[in-house]
């Protein structure tokens, strides 16, 4: 890997970093600009874990200083997501790279897709379906399971959960996000360390700038929220994943191919 694509990597964590710290998503930039690199699918995802760790470390730590976390009532939410995103990491290591390929492209349209019809958000409280106590023994290891096989969006699908299930407004819901989303990268990131599938130069470059870009970005949230970064993050997702779809070596648009040279 060139140094040039390394600083250009690293300035996408940067920018990946702000926006994941004000609405979550960060890694629907991340994990798309390291498999246009070439990288390994398996690789890329455990790289992108290791910086992404870093941003949402860096959130935390600065909601964590403003007084916004309430730790203990996030401590089965702390340790049901970290079980969840340690079992997602076991899980995407015994799947065959060539379905990775094809499923990214597929996931990151999904995730836009949700995003785009997804409810808006705002600081009001809400009716209360379930409390933050069973969110995080059912919800939270689903989350986390889904994080630690790709990961891409999981900070905005806990943000909708607490909103809509805890009925917490944005503000409080975005500190419990930070914190749930830290333990599911650290769960994960456990697994894939062990498993000696992350590119440590590339990973070390990308979280030093994803930590800086989230420290910028968990300041800027309290005062912009997710309602300007919301619309960028869903057309990068689409514009990313058309990308990806049309590499020449993916296997999905090999089957279409495939397909359509059979029926002439």
């Amino acid at each position: 890997m060139t140094w040039d694509v390394m600083w250009m990597l690293a300035g996408v964590a940067f920018c990946a970093g702000f926006f994941d710290a004000i609405a979550g998503g960060g890694g629907l930039i991340t994990l798309p600009a390291l498999l246009l690199a070439g990288i390994d699918p398996i690789s890329a995802i455990a790289t992108n874990k290791f910086q992404a760790a870093s941003a949402t470390i860096s959130a935390t730590a600065t909601f964590a200083r403003k007084g916004l976390i309430e730790w203990r009532e996030s401590r089965f939410l702390i340790l049901c997501g970290m079980l969840g995103g340690a079992g997602g990491a076991l899980l995407v290591s015994a799947i065959n790279k060539r379905w990775l390929e094809m499923c990214v492209p597929i996931m990151l349209i999904l995730v836009a897709v949700y995003f785009s019809f997804s409810p808006k958000l705002n600081n009001l409280e809400r009716r209360q379906r379930i409390s933050i106590l069973i969110f995080s023994f059912t919800v939270a290891p689903i989350l986390g399971l889904y994080d630690g096989i790709f990961g891409p969006g999981v900070g905005s699908f806990f943000m909708v959960g607490l909103v809509l299930l805890c009925g917490l407004g944005m503000m409080r819901a975005m500190s419990f996000t930070k914190l749930a989303n830290a333990s599911c990268n650290l769960g994960s990131l456990s697994i894939f360390i062990t498993k000696g599938v992350i590119i440590w130069p590339l990973a070390v470059a990308m979280a030093l700038a994803s930590f800086a870009g989230a420290h910028l970005g968990a300041h800027a949230a309290v005062r912009v929220g997710p309602k300007l970064v919301k619309p960028l993050l869903i057309v990068v997702c689409c514009a990313l994943a058309t990308k990806l779809l049309s590499e020449q070596s993916n296997p999905l648009r090999m089957a279409f191919l495939d397909f359509f040279v059979g029926q002439l």
